[in-house]
């Protein structure tokens, strides 16, 4: 199951909003096949790695056992149902990480298999694989997208100057980690200060995989079209209370003040099965997110060795313990979760 954990985390940014699995395909000790959903719309893990399986080796899949990170699919969606296959290949015996709880299949799968004759075991290495897709079961049971806040600050607590000019906190290094979190989301938000002050890209540059769709909120359009997130070509959301509409790669998603516009933007985001967002600033939006309860993880970068005695302090941290913590160059990288069960 680990290496199941292994081959899954291959399609981290390539396959929501659908979850990452792996599966292996195991011949008395001995790995035949293994396989890993790599792309949304296409093959999943189960069909790769029966597929995987050398010409050689095909007459020994129905008495080889299969080892899954998550429940078979029960359902045609845009592929046919995996336990169809498992099915057709008279496989036997099928070991499950944890259970799916997409509406559609939630045991159906499992209850398939059992019906037809096919040994399983099911919730082994359970908190792995739920933690693997944590933003999947998020997203399918809580009825919005998985919530990811981050920010960078000084040693004393500072996360921007009280000037015009932009405030450059983290090393190189990290700035590349910064960016493979953005390609493992499916959006990243900021406000409209942090808009203007820093004139920021929100693209994946350093890291490979893809870009998360760009979501900005500016209440009154006060953003200029000069701003790279406005005038470069690629998707944007701005969420404001002047104007619904599409104009080129700008889409308009009008809110009202009268509610909080934090649920407003979940709730958008839950109907286009948007299923994570990063959230990057600036430090008013990282306020609310956290005194609104929104947030599932925390990750903070703190300069060690920069100090600046003044400028906008950064949110307060929550209860939360840190889960773990990592350090590049002067640079330590704290996790928090909101859901302790996931601090593995």
């Amino acid at each position: 199951m680990h290496r199941c954990i292994e081959l899954a985390q291959l399609g981290a940014g390539f396959v929501a909003p659908n979850p990452m699995v792996g599966a292996v395909l195991v011949y008395e000790n001995r790995i035949i096949g293994e396989g890993w959903h790599q792309q949304y719309g296409g093959a999943h893990a189960e069909v790769n790695c029966i597929n995987s399986v050398k010409t050689t080796d095909r007459a020994l899949i129905p008495f080889s056992t299969l080892y899954v990170s998550l429940e078979p699919c029960a359902h045609y969606g845009k592929t046919p149902p995996c336990t169809k296959l498992i099915m057709e290949q008279q496989i036997k015996k099928v070991v499950i990480g944890c259970r799916d709880p997409f509406e559609a299949v939630n045991g159906k799968g499992i209850e398939q298999l059992q019906n037809a004759g096919v040994e399983v075991m099911v919730n082994v290495l359970e908190k792995e694989c739920i933690k693997l897709n944590r933003r999947f079961f998020g997203f399918h049971q809580l009825g919005r997208p998985y919530i990811i806040l981050k920010w960078a600050q000084t040693a004393d607590g500072y996360m921007a100057s009280n000037t015009s000019e932009r405030l450059l906190i983290t090393h190189a290094d990290t700035n590349r980690i910064v960016h493979r979190w953005r390609a493992e989301e499916s959006a990243i938000l900021v406000g409209t200060e942090t808009a203007l002050k820093d004139n920021p890209s929100l693209t994946n540059r350093l890291w490979y995989g893809k870009s998360p769709l760009r979501m900005v909120i500016d209440r009154k359009l006060r953003l200029p079209s000069s701003l790279h997130i406005l005038n470069d070509g690629h998707p944007v959301i701005i969420f404001n209370e002047e104007k619904e509409g599409q104009e080129g790669t700008v889409t308009y998603v009008r809110v009202v003040k009268e509610s909080s516009i934090i649920t407003q933007i979940l709730s958008y985001c839950y109907g286009k099965q948007i299923q994570s967002i990063l959230v990057e600033g600036g430090a008013a939006l990282l306020d609310s997110f956290l005194k609104e309860g929104y947030w599932d993880e925390l990750r903070t970068i703190t300069n060690l060795q920069l100090n600046t005695g003044l400028g906008l302090k950064a949110p307060e941290l929550p209860s939360a313990p840190v889960s773990k913590t990592i350090r590049i160059g002067s640079d330590e990288i704290r996790f928090y979760y909101h859901d302790q069960s996931l601090a593995l």
